[in-house]
C-alpha cells in the first residue's frame, strides 16, 4: 500500500478497510493454537516464546555479504550487544550508508535474533549496513536504560562510522513498535547533539503517554497486540508511573507537549489499520509536519501490529518491505 498524503484523515477507531485475508487467517490459526499470551508468562518465558515464534511467522532470512556480532559501550560500562550486517564490501573510498536499528518487543522481549530476517532484508533491499542494537530490557533494566542504550549506540555509530566502513553523512535511524519509540527519541537526541541522521524510519511506533486513543479503545482485543499486553509490557519497563510523562517514553505527548521535534531529521512512518498504536503513529507524523519536518505517512489499512515480521504468512507484507527500503534508499541518495 502506498504512502498517503498528509491531507488524508484516518477514521477514528475501527478502520473502514477490511482486514487482509491472510492476516485474518493467521489470527484464526493463532487463536486455535491456544498458546498462552505473552502477558500470561513471566518475562523470561515470554522472551523465550517470542524468540521461538519469530522465525515461524517471518520470512526466511535473506543472505547478506557479511554479519559481525560486536559490542557498543554504554555510559555505565555495560557492553551492549549489536549485530552489523553488510550488503557488500565497504572501503575508505566507498563507505556505505548505515541504518541503526532498534527492535520491537514492548521493551521486554525481542532481540537481534528475533529481528534478524528483517534486518537482513533491509540490508539487502536498501543496500546499506544495518547495525541492530540489543538494548537492555525490562524488568531487569527499567526506564530509562533502554533509551540510554539507544542514545549511546547513536553516538557510537557516528563516532565509529569510518572504522565500520560507514558514511557518517548517510546514517539513518529505524525501529519497530518499542524500537520505533527509541528511534524517534534518538532523532531528538541527535538534533540536540548536533548529529544529522538522514531519516527516522518508524514502523508502527509507540509515541503516546497513555493508551487512550480511539484505535486503542476500538482495537483492544483480537488483533495480536492487545490492551492487556500493552499494560503488561509497560509494567515491566516503567520505573515509575510519572515516567509516562517523559518525552523519551512518549515523544508525542509526554508531559503534555511531548518532545520538541523542530529540526529533527525527516521521517517515514508506517502505520497499520488494525493496530492499537495506529492513531499515535498518525499523530506523530502530524506533529513532525507541524514542526516543519518532512514526514511521510505510509498507511497499511488491512494490516495489524508487527506485520513487518509476518511475511511468511502474509504476501502483501512484501510491498511494505519494498517501500521501507525505497524510503531508505531515497534518504541515502541512492537510485
Amino acid at each position: 500500500m502506498s504512502a498517503v498524503p498528509s491531507s488524508v484523515n484516518q477514521a477514528p477507531g475501527l478502520p473502514s478497510a477490511p482486514l487482509d485475508p491472510q492476516v485474518s487467517q493467521l489470527l484464526e490459526l493463532i487463536a486455535r493454537a491456544k498458546r498462552p499470551p505473552i502477558h500470561a508468562l513471566d518475562p523470561e518465558d515470554a522472551r523465550i516464546a517470542y524468540e521461538k515464534s519469530a522465525p515461524i511467522l517471518d520470512i526466511s532470512p535473506p543472505a547478506v555479504h557479511a554479519t559481525e556480532d560486536l559490542h557498543v559501550p554504554a555510559r555505565d560500562g555495560h557492553a551492549i550487544p549489536a549485530r552489523l550486517y553488510t550488503p557488500r564490501e565497504a572501503s575508505w573510498a566507498e563507505p556505505l550508508p548505515l541504518l541503526a536499528y532498534f527492535h520491537g518487543g514492548g521493551f521486554t522481549v525481542g532481540s537481534v535474533n528475533s529481528h534478524d530476517a528483517l534486518c537482513r532484508l533491509l540490508c539487502g533491499q536498501a543496500d546499506c549496513m544495518v547495525l541492530s542494537v540489543d538494548y537492555r530490557l525490562g524488568p531487569q533494566w527499567r526506564f530509562p536504560t533502554a533509551v540510554n542504550d539507544a542514545f549511546d549506540a547513536l553516538h557510537w555509530v557516528f563516532a565509529e562510522a569510518g572504522r565500520l566502513g560507514a558514511d557518517p553523512a548517510r546514517i539513518a535511524l529505524g525501529g519497530d513498535s518499542a524500537g520505533g519509540t527509541l528511534a524517534a527519541a534518538s532523532a531528538v537526541e541527535a538534533r540536540n547533539a548536533g548529529l544529522a541522521p538522514v531519516l527516522q524510519m518508524l514502523l508502527y511506533p509507540g509515541t503516546c503517554a497513555r493508551q487512550d486513543t480511539p484505535s486503542h479503545r476500538a482495537l483492544a482485543e483480537g488483533y495480536l497486540l492487545t490492551a492487556e499486553m500493552i499494560r503488561w509490557f509497560f509494567a515491566q519497563y516503567l520505573d515509575q508511573e510519572a515516567s509516562r510523562d517523559d518525552w523519551r517514553f512518549a515523544p508525542l505527548d509526554g508531559g503534555g507537549s511531548g518532545a520538541d521535534v523542530r529540526n529533527v531529521c525527516p521521517a517515514w512512518v508506517a502505520v497499520a489499520g488494525y493496530d492499537p498504536l495506529h492513531d499515535e503513529g498518525v499523530a506523530y507524523a502530524a506533529k513532525l509536519r507541524a514542526a516543519g519536518v518532512p514526514a511521510t505517512l505510509a498507511n497499511y489499512p488491512g494490516m495489524i501490529h508487527d506485520f513487518f515480521k509476518l511475511g511468511r504468512f502474509v504476501p502483501a507484507v512484501a510491498q511494505a518491505h519494498a517501500e521501507a527500503a525505497a524510503a531508505l534508499r531515497a534518504a541515502f541518495g541512492q537510485s
